[in-house]
């Protein structure tokens, strides 16, 4: 039997110097489960033969150690900064936009005080949220009217709830898509009370589809961006002006889901339907997400003409959808860049779909020629091709350079879990069991965080 009187006291430990500092900086209340659980662990430890027996100082000098660690595991915050070496410009997994600067600038003045958030500072009297941001939303978008919510599965949701609860809505059975988590547009369509009416087949719907389908129960035809996927080979979609005019003639609104939420095309983008060309074309309410091709922060933007618009903030849901100060602080910074012509410059998305690949080639032949000298590591700059991602332009890739990196005592998967565990993570892709570093998604600010990970790789 194991002598367990080697295991201080807990107001032993408590007294003690290094638990003070613990205290001091996690708290007493935490530093205290924390500490009767790690001395409850030792002491199975010691029971079960787990770990060689103890003596007073040696168990002391163990359950601190575990002590510091599970403090600084259990407390520290969950959500970290990475590095996407990934080559996917908006990745979902890895928190889709990055803001701009200016955008966190102005976050972080908002958050750090109070804002004339619901405050009609002109009148000195309450006023209302939904005027922040929707200004520049109707100017940069054309269209009457804006509303923005928490993200785009909102702002459909909201605009069914609005405009078609309890009666039917016609759309393309090939529009019937799935989004990232399992999420399926079906399900969360339903929730708004309309009613699915699809017509056409997966691969093949025309507008004669869409006018066959319209009796006194239609409220209004929806399309819904592709997202994701593309179907190739025999197919047909009518267009969006064909759609607006069946909806002209029956008098029927026509809401358009775009979902990536271009504002201005791109070399990168020549296919890519933009919402200023949704509105003029005629659609009624166009949603769109914040975070992806805008590059701003999660949020579900409506657009559209007023009469409908005007339904959709008035319904109840507006309330539980409706975003926060942070939200509004971002995304107007980040409306503002694109407003005054500076967002291929400042707001990351933007920037990294214009790159110019000799740019690219230009860092990475940088970062290969400071990792010449390190023995046992071998780097190649590979031609890659880069993508958008975040569920938006499934077939649109981007030229990119990438480093695939080689350790002589790593396998490449060791050195993808090494550069994962480092401090910020780093995270690349395997292509052909090699781990590429695609510099395309990597700020240049962040290079010297792979010189610094890459060296440690070597020496460890």
């Amino acid at each position: 039997m194991p002598d367990l009187r080697v295991i201080p006291s807990v107001d032993h430990l408590r007294n003690s110097d290094a638990v003070q500092r613990l205290e001091a900086s996690y708290g007493p209340v935490s530093t205290l489960r924390a500490l009767r659980a790690v001395t409850s662990q030792v002491r199975e430890q010691l029971l079960t033969s787990e770990i060689e027996p103890l003596d007073l100082e040696t168990a002391t000098s163990y359950i601190l150690k575990l002590l510091a660690d599970q403090l600084r595991d259990t407390l520290a915050p969950s959500l970290k900064t990475v590095v996407n070496a990934t080559g996917i410009i908006v990745h979902t997994n890895l928190g889709r936009a990055p803001l701009s600067r200016y955008a966190i600038d102005n976050l972080t003045a908002i958050a750090s005080g109070y804002s004339n958030l619901e405050y009609n500072l002109d009148a000195g009297e309450r006023g209302s949220r939904r005027t922040h941001a929707t200004a520049l939303l109707e100017q940069l978008t054309d269209a009457e009217s804006a509303v923005i919510v928490n993200n785009n599965a909102a702002a459909v949701l909201l605009v069914l709830a609005a405009l078609a609860e309890g009666r039917e809505v016609i759309i393309s059975r090939g529009e019937m898509v799935a989004i990232g988590g399992g999420f399926r547009i079906p399900d969360v369509l339903r929730q708004s009370g309309a009613i699915l009416r699809e017509v056409g087949t997966t691969n093949r719907t025309n507008a004669t589809d869409y006018t066959a389908a319209i009796n006194d129960r239609t409220s209004l035809i929806l399309r819904i961006h592709p997202s994701n996927f593309s179907i190739s080979g025999f197919t047909e979609r009518p267009s969006l002006d064909e759609l607006t005019a069946v909806g002209s003639r029956f008098n029927i609104p026509v809401v358009e889901d775009l979902g990536s939420g271009l504002l201005a095309e791109t070399i990168a983008t020549p296919a890519e339907s933009t919402v200023q060309q949704s509105i003029e074309t005629g659609v009624t309410v166009c949603t769109f997400s914040g975070d992806k091709l805008l590059g701003g922060p999660q949020a579900g933007l409506i657009v559209g003409a007023e009469t409908a618009m005007a339904r959709i903030r008035n319904h109840p849901l507006m309330r539980a959808l409706r975003v926060d100060k942070l939200t509004l602080a971002s995304l107007e910074a980040t409306l503002i860049e694109h407003a005054a012509g500076r967002a291929h410059k400042t707001v990351p998305v933007t920037r990294m779909m214009t790159t110019d690949p000799k740019q690219t080639e230009q860092r990475a032949e940088s970062l290969a020629r400071r990792f010449d000298n390190l023995p046992g590591l071998t780097t190649v700059i590979r031609h890659t091709t880069a993508t958008i991602g975040g569920g938006s332009t499934p077939n649109i890739t981007i030229p990119s350079r990438a480093i695939a990196i080689h350790v002589d005592t790593k396998s490449t998967s060791a050195v993808e879990q090494l550069l994962r565990a480092h401090v910020p993570p780093i995270i690349g892709r395997i292509d052909h069991d090699e781990l590429l570093l695609d510099l395309l998604t990597v700020d240049p600010e962040d290079d010297e965080i792979i010189v610094a990970a890459v060296t440690r790789l070597v020496s460890s």
